[in-house]
């Protein structure tokens, strides 16, 4: 499928939706770039990611993430997604300097979903990362070449540019890198509070196996329930998980 960006006429493919995860392999961390946002002039990053999905020469996809400002702060967007990366939080040593190059190479599992930006554009955004736990992660296939190691003379075709046959979809604002279900508030249990889309993946498969059977059952939900309900029922869907589990003791 071919879109076109209406600002400059420029043709772009973005990754494909995704039914449920897909292999990723980390393969670059942009340089920081001073980009306009919501919040007023920044600089930020992102993370390149080539999936196994293929388009149709057989080359692989790759997804940008959205856009980082490099801080390993706790409320900071990249260490939220560094902690899914990784299934873990970062270590004390880690806190005190952490080397992104690290991150080459690394296997991840995630899910790509469609947005369609105001102006009209569809690009994609992925909307669950986590780190790769079963069957053989794939590794780079050498297409990509790294922003950093590019002729800066030479075209780019974007902010982070295409390379190789790879063309991305025009980045998303700031408000616009996530998809509706993950920016609904968890409002029971120990993450009360905190945006849905911000949770490990065992984490959102605990509330769907605790709590969404529970809230189902409800005879008058709250208009908070059933914001709920349906974003678990959602990403539920992504994850192939049971959503008629019966309901336990829960420590959501």
């Amino acid at each position: 499928m071919k879109l076109r960006e209406k600002k400059s006429g420029g043709e772009f493919t973005p990754h494909p939706e995704t039914e449920g995860t897909v292999k990723g392999v980390i393969v670059d961390l942009t340089p920081l770039k001073m980009r306009t946002t919501k919040f007023g002039e920044r600089e930020e990053f992102r993370v390149v990611i080539e999936t196994e999905v293929l388009n149709d020469e057989g080359r692989r996809f790759c997804i940008w993430s959205r856009g980082y400002t490099a801080s390993l702060n706790e409320k900071a967007a990249f260490r939220k997604d560094l902690k899914k990366i990784m299934g873990r939080d970062l270590t004390a040593l880690e806190l005190e300097e952490f080397d992104t190059e690290s991150l080459i190479g690394m296997p991840v599992s995630l899910i790509v979903q469609h947005e369609k930006a105001e102006n009209g554009n569809v690009y994609a955004t992925i909307s669950f990362i986590g780190p790769h736990k079963s069957g053989t992660p794939i590794v780079s296939s050498g297409n990509y070449k790294r922003v950093k190691d590019r002729d800066t003379n030479a075209p780019t075709g974007g902010d982070t540019g295409a390379q190789a046959g790879y063309k991305k979809a025009p980045a998303a604002k700031v408000d616009e890198g996530r998809v509706d279900w993950q920016k609904v508030k968890v409002h029971v249990g120990k993450h009360a509070g905190v945006d849905l889309g911000d949770l490990e993946i065992e984490a959102v498969e605990s509330l769907i196996e605790k709590w969404l059977p529970v809230g189902k059952a409800m005879t008058k939900p709250l208009k908070a329930d059933r914001e709920l309900i349906a974003a678990l029922e959602e990403v539920g869907g992504y994850l192939n998980a049971e959503q008629a589990l019966p309901a336990v003791a829960a420590d959501y």
